[in-house]
């Protein structure tokens, strides 16, 4: 059946007729022949309020721009003469020079550069630089079905380059030997009692397995330093575990390694046995510790009744006051237990006082 147009159109209203016409001139709005301000008609149908007519303004502007002179150039240009201040490449700071000058010992340095591409990238995703990957390629390398795997096989090309900051080259080493002292905790010999092994990155990790493993059976060292050591959560937990069995030490210093929250948690939780660590400092860590770590730490501490000191700066405000409190407890438990096995001293202060 056809349709009468006619007939329709004298049917609508004036309403559906504008309606109409509107659709009609928008059926081609990205029509690049015509500018802007003409794809689409003016929905607007107020008078002016004022005496401004838009026509006029506009010719007015093009007018005003047509009787200014442009400005000349006061020296005229000349191909291939330099102009304003020249650049001059600064002198390198003493900093900069030692940071050409750092280098690795001769084993890093054979690995890195046999290492291919996507295995750095890796590498540096291991030390806390996610830069190096994105975060997808990090989350899906920390799930355990897929250990060993590479997940950045672009390397820098696709992914932002991280920078290093070197240390100092004019700070004095550690002089601790690190495989004569292993030897001395294996053989347990009682003239030592402290082992620093601050700043020593050097050490290989089946190395710092030792030192843990020898430590569960040491019945004479009381302080262990391990800051800056490059330990990860694999020295972390043999840590932990030998914190379940030693009832010797009471200072251990793990601070400014590669130790994530999860495995730190595993650390601080041997603090419900251990009944002997009076000193714990586990602070600047590469990786950050959020809300949760925190709570966890003020729920163990509470528990326990021999740690004096705690070095972790807590970013939440109810543990950084929580702490102190637990820690000041611990303090006048211990003066008690002081008290109780020499009571003497009691008695000589008072007379002292009188």
């Amino acid at each position: 059946m056809a349709l009468d147009e006619d007939e329709i159109l004298n049917g609508m209203s004036e309403a559906d007729l504008d309606k109409l016409a509107l659709d009609l001139e928008e059926m081609d709005p990205d029509n690049q022949l015509l500018p802007a301000g003409h794809r689409q008609r003016d929905h607007t149908k107020k008078d002016a309020t004022g005496p401004l007519d838009r026509e006029k303004l506009l010719d007015f502007i093009e007018e005003e721009s047509k009787a200014v002179e442009d400005r000349e150039d006061y020296v005229p240009f000349e191909p291939g003469q330099k102009r304003g201040k020249i650049f001059q490449q600064l002198e390198k700071t003493q900093h900069q020079k030692d940071m050409d000058n750092f280098k690795m010992d001769p084993e890093l340095e054979e690995c890195l550069a046999n290492a291919t591409e996507a295995e750095v990238t890796d590498i540096a995703a291991i030390l806390g630089m996610y830069t190096i990957m994105n975060n997808e390629q990090f989350y899906e390398s920390q799930k355990p079905e897929n250990a060993g795997k590479i997940f950045c096989t672009e390397g820098f090309s696709a992914t932002t380059k991280c920078k290093m900051n070197a240390m100092p080259a004019n700070e004095p080493p550690n002089p601790t030997d690190v495989e004569a002292t292993l030897i001395k905790i294996q053989e347990n010999e009682s003239d030592l009692t402290e082992v620093n092994l601050n700043n020593i990155k050097s050490i290989p990790i089946h190395t710092l397995l030792d030192y843990c493993e020898a430590m569960k059976a040491n019945t004479y060292i009381t302080k262990w330093c391990l800051a800056n050591t490059r330990c990860n959560n694999v020295v972390a937990t043999a840590l932990a575990d030998m914190l379940k069995i030693n009832r010797t030490l009471k200072v251990l210093n793990i601070e400014s390694n590669y130790i994530s929250a999860d495995t730190m948690t595993t650390v601080v939780e041997t603090l419900e046995t251990n009944d002997c660590l009076e000193e714990l400092r586990i602070d600047n860590q590469r990786d950050q510790y959020g809300q949760k770590f925190e709570n966890d730490t003020v729920a163990i501490i509470e528990k326990n009744t021999t740690l004096l000191r705690f070095g972790y700066h807590f970013k939440m405000q109810s543990p950084r006051n929580a702490v102190p409190n637990y820690l000041m407890r611990n303090l006048d438990l211990k003066r008690q237990k002081r008290v109780q096995y020499n009571p003497s001293s009691v008695v000589t202060s008072s007379v002292a006082k009188k």
